[in-house]
């Protein structure tokens, strides 16, 4: 039997795995997702940390061939419940155990890859780059990539990030995580080979207006389309 890579963590509770099984899909990566389909040609699409399927079971409803991969057990049997009380036989998502920055997928496969707040989880800039990296290669030629991650406007300004590091805090949660400038996010993509979709500008969400409170432990995100870069 495999073991839970996760099984002290909280993205292994029952409270946790609950809050995803109930959490709606991501309306714009849908609408995005509907889109590409018509010029996809394999219509492959990798949801890395996939968590309960929010998003994996109706791209597989719109035609996609899903491979969702997530690093928590529990997580991933919530997505099996979902795949099998919403779609049944009919093209279910291939689900398995896989960490953001080692991907179990043949390079060039994807015609869309889903980043869908995970990358922010990465615990330094190393590993954040080598899943990038990895995104990369699993990318097929002009492939779509949606981005759905912290932003830096999420924490004070003074905050100072971990020694050694550019973009990585731990006053979120007390644990290592990514939180990037919007430049920051851009640059680090174009290093690894993916630029910006002009026809879907990065955009953020849940942020404050000026002088208005920010609501407590809601993270600032940055949400975006990107292409692989040949």
């Amino acid at each position: 039997m495999t073991t839970d890579p996760l099984a002290a963590s909280p993205w292994s509770k029952p409270d946790t795995v609950a809050g995803f099984v109930a959490s709606p899909p991501n309306a714009t990566l849908l609408q995005i997702a509907s889109d590409e389909l018509m010029r996809a040609p394999r219509r492959r699409a990798l949801d890395v940390g996939c968590g309960a399927a929010r998003n994996a079971v109706p791209l597989a409803a719109q035609g996609w061939r899903v491979v969702g991969l997530d690093l928590s057990l529990p997580m991933l049997q919530a997505a099996r419940d979902r795949v099998a009380r919403e779609l049944g036989g009919e093209n279910p998502p291939r689900l398995a155990l896989a960490a953001m920055d080692h991907l179990p997928v043949a390079d060039r496969s994807a015609d869309l890859v889903i980043a869908h707040g995970i990358w922010n989880l990465a615990r330094s800039g190393a590993e954040f780059r080598q899943a990038v990296r990895e995104a990369w290669c699993a990318a097929a030629h002009h492939a779509a990539l949606f981005v759905f991650t912290f932003s830096r406007n999420t924490l004070p300004a003074d905050a100072q990030p971990v020694e050694g590091e550019s973009f990585v805090f731990t006053q979120f949660s007390g644990e290592p995580q990514c939180f990037l400038t919007e430049q920051q996010l851009v640059s680090e993509l174009e290093e690894a080979g993916f630029i910006r979709d002009a026809a879907v500008p990065v955009r953020e969400l849940n942020r404050p207006r000026p002088g208005a409170l920010a609501a407590s432990r809601v993270p600032v995100i940055y949400e975006g389309l990107f292409r692989r870069r040949e």
